[in-house]
């Protein structure tokens, strides 16, 4: 099991504020054990909760001295500099001189808790302190229980400790972003806009840069053999002994050889490894003489455009994607890379969302079909049940997914896509013994390559979403909670074989409202903004419309009920009735987090 740093720069940490009243001489001495503990508190409940994508626990910070006054608060900001603070959590049981302790920083995240308490009115500062946030633009989240403790209980109420842990996570996926790299291997994909990069958008929204290779420099590595050849034979034969190599459907006329498909699943493993090494750089290389290549891109996200110029002649990036994607390959279990096919950079920046949100490999996949109860019936002649009864979504992706998506990992003895520190080598093996690759279909890749084929487990929680750009609005994103189903044998052949059998399924049902968007299962597909999605494991609808204030960006269709919607306190400035109205006029004041 591989826990590796893999990007340049520290792990970002969460920076705890705590606030006090600043008169001496008996009201601030009678608070500081209080509000250090509440300080305490919060930085273990972090601690032991949370992880980061590198499966160490988060970075907790917390001032070296409650801040009672602007010179506390300023060295608050110093220390939090030095140990690169992404995001800072205030916490106070009392009145506090609220802009003169208020976390002042403009892009980086934060939380106020005013503990509600009758003896002292940190609920009041608490209010105090955000109407000073709106009232400056710097919008911040507001935490307040809803029962009130008494001062001496130093417990966290169940609904604080989950808008802790709710803002913890989002904020520190905006941290972890930051002045990283989207590396765009190649171009446009046949026409898909998401593969048209806009630079202003990771600039602005995410805080990162773009870097950018012709698909030549892959070509270019695997030629001159700029890779480490130890670690390419070590992968042939793991894949020989671990990998199934499924039946090929190419008529005869179509089909590669025997010494083609050896050939291809050789250049499949360079171009996994080349892939790799082009994101976060392989030290190894510097020892063959490639100094320059040994560095890398610093690319937290990547996107591979093969489809046509590539695959036109050479093997897809299906196998490739599909292992960088999973939680493991030839070197043991490790993080999932974020790969996107088709270099669609949009559903790549909502699998690092995905991925930094639950720490778990993410499925790209198409939104490719409806089927209706009616259409299911026609076609099968089946009613189906549960779940599924009033339909279901194809999710299909032209070969390369994730292999966690196979749900052979396990939480509870249900199926699970699980954080890769948690994952055996048992659930290894289940996984790559549930997936045949496949040789593609050279109607579509007349160059070749293998196609990840599996399908994915039913009854798992899931989460699909969506990066949008719309002219005059900018970005938007969608997302739908649901659940992956299991569809009886022979209705899934037969539906399956309408597409393409050799690529990865998941069957999807979204669960309904019974309005807008959400009124039936052809409504949420309908509704979808674009021919891809990502597939994260949970229902983590609420995090990711957390994650979408901070950076400002709107969410225009979710099933999450109001009660558990998380934003900063100024967003009910805009409007506390039409949400998604409110949300939209929110963003739209507030403009672009880094702009």
């Amino acid at each position: 099991m591989t826990k590796v740093e893999r990007l340049i720069g520290n792990r970002p940490a969460i920076g705890i504020r705590p606030t006090i009243d600043g008169r001496r001489k008996g009201v601030r001495e009678s608070l500081e054990e209080k509000t250090m503990t509440m300080a305490q508190s919060v930085a273990t409940l972090l601690e032991s909760s949370l992880y980061d994508n590198h499966g160490e626990s988060v970075r907790v910070v917390i001032a070296d001295q409650c801040i009672g006054g602007v010179a506390e608060a300023a060295e608050a900001k110093a220390k939090f500099a030095q140990e690169s603070v992404g995001l800072t959590i205030t916490v106070t049981p009392c009145w506090c001189y609220g802009s003169e302790t208020m976390d002042m920083d403009p892009v980086k995240p934060n939380a106020i808790w005013g503990f509600n308490g009758t003896e002292r009115p940190g609920a009041v500062y608490l209010a105090a302190v955000l109407a000073a946030h709106n009232q400056k633009g710097i919008p911040a989240f507001g935490i307040y229980g809803r029962d009130v403790q008494d001062i001496e209980d130093e417990t966290i109420p169940v609904d604080v400790q989950e808008k802790l842990l709710r803002f913890a996570k989002a904020g520190l996926t905006v941290a972890m972003m930051r002045d990283q790299s989207y590396l765009s291997m190649g171009s446009v994909s046949m026409g898909i806009a998401g593969s048209m990069i806009d630079e202003d958008f990771f600039q602005d929204y995410l805080g990162m840069r773009n870097e950018y290779v012709d698909m030549t420099e892959i070509l270019r590595r695997v030629q001159e053999e700029i890779y480490d050849p130890d670690e390419f034979e070590r992968a042939c034969l793991w894949v020989k002994d671990n990998c199934h190599i499924g039946a090929d459907r190419n008529p005869k006329s179509r089909a590669r050889s025997d010494q083609e498909k050896e050939e291809d699943l050789k250049m499949s493993i360079k171009m996994a490894m080349i892939t790799r090494d082009l994101m976060v750089g392989n030290e190894k290389l510097a020892d063959l003489g490639y100094k320059e290549e040994a560095t890398g891109r610093n690319a937290i996200a990547s996107g591979f455009q093969g489809q046509r110029q590539w695959t036109d002649f050479l093997p897809n990036g299906d196998f490739m994607e599909a292992f960088l994607n999973s939680s493991f390959d030839w070197n043991g279990i490790r993080a999932p890379y974020i790969v996107a096919t088709e270099n669609d950079s949009l559903n790549a920046v909502t699998m690092l969302f995905g991925h930094l949100l639950t720490n778990t490999a993410q499925i790209f996949a198409d939104v490719r079909t409806y089927w209706s109860p009616s259409a299911i019936k026609r076609v099968t002649g089946e009613n189906l049940e549960g779940k599924a009864r009033h339909g279901v979504i194809h999710l299909i992706n032209s070969g390369a997914a994730a292999l966690d998506g196979t749900g052979e990992q396990e939480i509870g003895g249900t199926p699970a896509m699980k954080p890769f520190w948690q994952i055996t080598e048992d659930e290894v093996r289940k996984c790559l013994d549930a997936t045949s690759f496949r040789p593609a279909n050279t109607e579509y890749f007349r160059g070749g390559g293998f196609s990840s084929n599996f399908l994915t487990k039913g009854n798992m929680p899931v989460t699909i979403a969506r990066l949008n750009l719309v002219k005059g609005l900018g970005p938007v994103l969608q997302l739908a909670e649901g659940y992956t189903v299991t569809l009886p044998k022979h209705v899934h052949q037969l539906l399956d074989e309408r597409t393409d059998p050799t690529w990865p399924t998941t069957w999807f049902v979204p669960t309904l409202t019974g309005e807008g968007a959400f009124k039936d299962v052809y409504s949420v597909m309908n509704h979808w903004g674009a021919n891809h999605c990502v597939v994260s494991y949970g229902h983590i609808g609420a995090d990711l419309i957390t994650l979408a204030s901070m950076l400002r960006i709107p969410v225009n269709m979710h099933n999450i009920s109001n009660e558990a919607i998380f934003r900063p306190s100024a967003w009910s400035m805009f409007g506390s009735y039409d949400l998604e109205g409110a949300d939209y006029r929110a963003c739209s004041n507030y403009g672009p987090l880094y702009r």
